[in-house]
């Protein structure tokens, strides 16, 4: 399947119109993918205090690399700077002899329209292959779903078509109307596979980690986690887990489970494309260091288009 058939049924996966990822998100996104579906979200995007995202372009220092980010997603990113995407932002910039001025907006609905497209910033680490609303470097890494566990359960589940899936209490990320919903909970449905929905959309009572947090907790079994939202809280739970990675493939809902990841720019910034390309692929090594920093799983490196 080529990158385009992959994009395409992403797209209707997601029912792009994180992010990131609804990138998904966040594949991621929200916490899903990503920038999972970032035009699928609620209208008025707000911050963490419920005030409106700054947007004013004049905020922004001469010589700096205008990064539109979310501000509390970790591992993504968040205000602190304590992100992998925030990691990967100030590599760029120092290559491209700037300092990194954020735009931060939530990954709701609107988020390309009120921060790329509106030119309040230049980039945006962490959109998946294939996402329309925007021009996407080279991938720098690829990543799968995870199905996460509790170590000392052994219950060893490989793939969602184990029938022991049926009696146990499975948690997955929902967006909500089936459509619009994560390729782990259209698989999990077309099996007949009831599961405990987590909310994509993160507030102050509901959070990116609830969802492994709730396997090391018991109060679910089995979780279908983006994997590097699974890699990041697996890395950091004091209760040891298990992650096993969804194939490599398209399952037979038509949706693949894996996505190459990349940097997006405007469509018109084809400078600003090529040096990112560039810096991504001379700067690799630096990059999985970052990732494996932060127990980000990875699948065989990304093929060049």
């Amino acid at each position: 399947m080529t990158s385009h058939d992959m994009g395409a049924r992403f797209r209707r996966a997601v029912c792009i119109s994180n992010g990131i990822m609804r990138p998904v998100s966040r594949l991621g996104l929200a916490c899903c993918l990503p920038l999972l579906a970032l035009a699928a979200l609620p209208l008025g995007a707000q911050d963490t205090n419920g005030t409106v995202a700054r947007t004013a372009e004049a905020a922004s220092p001469k010589g700096a690399f205008r990064v539109c980010g979310d501000p509390d997603n970790l591992p993504f990113s968040n205000q602190k700077g304590e992100g992998f995407e925030n990691r990967i932002a100030e590599l760029i910039a120092a290559e491209l002899g700037d300092t990194v001025a954020y735009l931060w907006w939530p990954h709701r609905r609107g988020f390309v329209r009120n921060t790329l497209r509106a030119k309040q910033c230049d980039a945006i680490i962490g959109v998946p292959e294939g996402f329309d609303p925007v021009a996407e470097t080279k991938p720098y890494y690829r990543s799968t779903y995870y199905i996460v566990t509790r170590t000392d359960r052994k219950l060893d589940i490989k793939s969602l078509d184990d029938e022991r899936l049926r009696g146990l209490k499975v948690g997955v990320t929902v967006i909500g109307e089936d459509y619009t919903n994560t390729p782990p909970a259209h698989a999990l449905g077309m099996r007949g596979i009831r599961a405990v929905g987590f909310d994509a959309f993160y507030n102050a009572e509901k959070r990116p980690e609830d969802i492994v947090n709730a396997v090391a907790d018991g109060k679910v079994d089995v979780a279908i986690v983006w994997g590097p939202l699974a890699g990041y809280f697996a890395k950091r739970s004091k209760t040891p887990l298990t992650l096993v990675p969804l194939p490599d493939s398209v399952d037979r809902t038509g949706y693949p489970f894996a996505y190459n990841m990349a940097v997006g720019v405007r469509r018109a910034d084809k400078a600003l494309k090529s040096q990112l390309d560039e810096i991504l692929a001379r700067k690799r090594p630096e990059i999985e260091r970052i990732l494996e920093e932060y127990g980000v799983p990875k699948l065989a490196p990304p093929t060049s288009r």
